[in-house]
């Protein structure tokens, strides 16, 4: 496929409308091998593997045809490598969303916090990332729960500490533009809640989501305001449609933040990590967190070692780049994030002074204020 022709279908796709995109959907081997030359590896990890998988024609137009190793390409298609697990936790998200303690909440509620909690209200998404951490749910279809909005809605309004609702899935906006404004509406006509934040892939892999029937659920000044975050992971993904959907968001009063995921053979090199965060800045994207791969099962193949994301912070965009282009480097677990970043830069201390050195070696000093 030449690169003319690349760039003809993406534009093809691009001016699509969402639901258009969604009738069109590749999930399946003939549907995929419009796209790519399916090598016999990627044909049998499809066949065996008892897994949902799919993507967008838009995002499977920026796969690359002919390399297996493509960044976009692994996180969409299923790998054998899925069947294996030696560092992945079975049951991982009754672990991590506390979903066996004590306290009793519905499906829909996952928390690991006093005064915020995840409002899970959907498993369906636009991307089937082969990575993601709530694959038990929305992969597998192993772990089966209830999401329930009017319970959600029920406990939030019981419990006057929750003051920040993260609605997540699956991808919140491959809902209806009704059924998005009735969570927003009945999440702001709860007292306590001050701010809404919304976790989607769709400024991403299905741009063409940010319509004007969107940014009109989503619009105007509010007393609770709404932050979105989504998830780019390298700056291939990254495109004039991208960066429109981006405007539309702001342009509507909602920030946008990028939530990577640390992925072995996809950016976990010092070239394309920094290229990922400073084109994120680029299309207004700020750039947020960089999770370690969580310890969800089947997803070894994607895990570097923990040290790595703060390597890469070092070496790539700590004095490299802009303060803004540098993301909290963090573990989700089920008592909160915890962040990962050795000190690397308080390289000695007396009871005089600190020695401190900079990206580049040099060393400076700071007086120890006892």
């Amino acid at each position: 496929m030449s690169i003319a022709s690349k760039e003809e279908r993406l534009k093809r796709y691009a001016e699509q409308g969402w639901k258009e995109q969604l009738s069109q959907y590749v999930n399946t081997l003939e549907r995929l091998k419009e796209f790519i030359n399916v090598t016999p590896e990627e044909e049998e990890a499809i066949e065996t593997l008892h897994t949902k998988w799919g993507t967008t024609p838009y995002y499977a137009a920026l796969m690359d045809p002919d390399n297996p190793e493509c960044p976009i390409r692994r996180q969409v298609v299923p790998c054998v490598k899925e069947k294996e697990n030696s560092y992945g936790m079975e049951d991982y998200l009754i672990y991590k969303e506390n979903r066996a303690t004590g306290e009793k909440r519905p499906d829909s509620i996952a928390r690991q916090y006093t005064d915020r909690i995840a409002f899970t209200i959907t498993d369906v998404c636009a991307n089937y990332c082969r990575h993601c951490f709530r694959k038990e749910v929305v992969l597998d279809q192993k772990l089966e729960l209830r999401f329930d909005i009017d319970e959600g809605f029920e406990w939030i309004r019981e419990h006057t500490e929750i003051r920040d609702v993260l609605v997540t899935g699956g991808d919140p906006f491959m809902l209806t533009d009704d059924k998005i404004e009735h969570v927003i509406t009945k999440l702001r006509e709860i007292p306590h809640v001050e701010m809404i934040r919304i976790g989607t892939r769709t400024p991403i892999v299905m741009p063409q989501r940010i319509d004007e029937g969107l940014k009109k659920v989503l619009g105007g000044y509010h007393d609770v305001p709404i932050w979105i975050n989504t998830q780019c992971n390298h700056p291939r993904e990254i495109t004039e449609y991208t960066s429109r959907a981006v405007y539309d968001l702001l342009s509507c009063g909602v920030n946008v933040g990028n939530q990577a995921v640390l992925l072995k053979g996809i950016n976990d090199d010092v070239e394309t990590f920094r290229e990922l965060h400073q084109k994120l800045l680029r299309v207004r994207i700020r750039p947020y967190y960089v999770f370690y791969c969580e310890a969800a099962p089947g997803i070894d193949h994607f895990r570097t070692t923990v040290e790595k994301g703060a390597e890469l912070i070092r070496d790539a965009l700590r004095g490299h780049t802009t303060g803004l282009a540098q993301p909290m480097y963090v573990i989700a677990t089920n008592i909160g994030k915890i962040p990962l970043m050795p000190d690397y830069y308080i390289v000695d201390k007396n009871e005089k002074e600190y020695t401190l050195r900079n990206y580049k070696g040099e060393t400076t000093t700071l007086p120890n204020i006892t």
